[in-house]
């Protein structure tokens, strides 16, 4: 990458983005902001306003279901863009495929293992049936938010309107 000038400095971008880089992964690591500072000759204040600029979201942990939705990879984008640490999204094909492709021991297996994933997570946000969303209320001992796409059984792909992901996450992040 070309040096650039700012006044009378020749700065190295890719040198710039490379340390970035390295001092995010240290504090993905367990890091404290403390220690990454005097590792790079910097002071604490300094890696927390870096944190702050790339900042998506605080507070806890958030996971995503949503089944059976026909915009799937729309709000698959959106729940990376809000910062949804885990998403489960199927479509009804995919969900029957899912059921279909598996014996009845490895598909208890498999829904084990999406409660555990789930149950990592302070709020799940479940878009599925009224009958679903119980469910998982019943079952998750976190902060289940539903929106509901029906009544049981839903047999076709529904819309899961982009905002109403955008609003609740909003309201974790007390914007509302």
């Amino acid at each position: 990458m070309e040096p650039i000038r700012i006044g009378d400095k020749l700065i190295n971008k890719s040198k710039l983005f490379s340390q970035i880089e390295t001092m995010l992964n240290l504090r993905i690591q367990g890091f404290s902001q403390q220690d990454v500072a005097k590792e790079f000759g910097t002071d604490r204040a300094f890696v927390s306003r870096l944190e702050s600029l790339g900042e998506i979201r605080k507070g806890g942990k958030v996971a995503l279901v949503a089944f059976p939705i026909s915009n799937k990879k729309e709000i698959a984008t959106l729940a990376a863009k809000e910062g949804i640490e885990y998403c489960l999204l199927f479509t009804e094909k995919e969900r029957w495929d899912f059921v279909k492709s598996r014996s009845g021991p490895e598909l208890l297996n498999d829904v084990m293992g999406f409660v555990t994933k789930l149950k990592g997570n302070d709020v799940v946000i479940v878009a599925a049936s009224d009958m679903r969303i119980h469910s998982a209320q019943a079952l998750l001992d976190k902060q289940v938010m539903g929106i509901s796409l029906g009544e049981s059984p839903i047999e076709e792909d529904k819309y899961l309107e982009p905002q109403l992901i955008t609003k609740i996450m909003a309201s974790l992040q007390g914007r509302y």
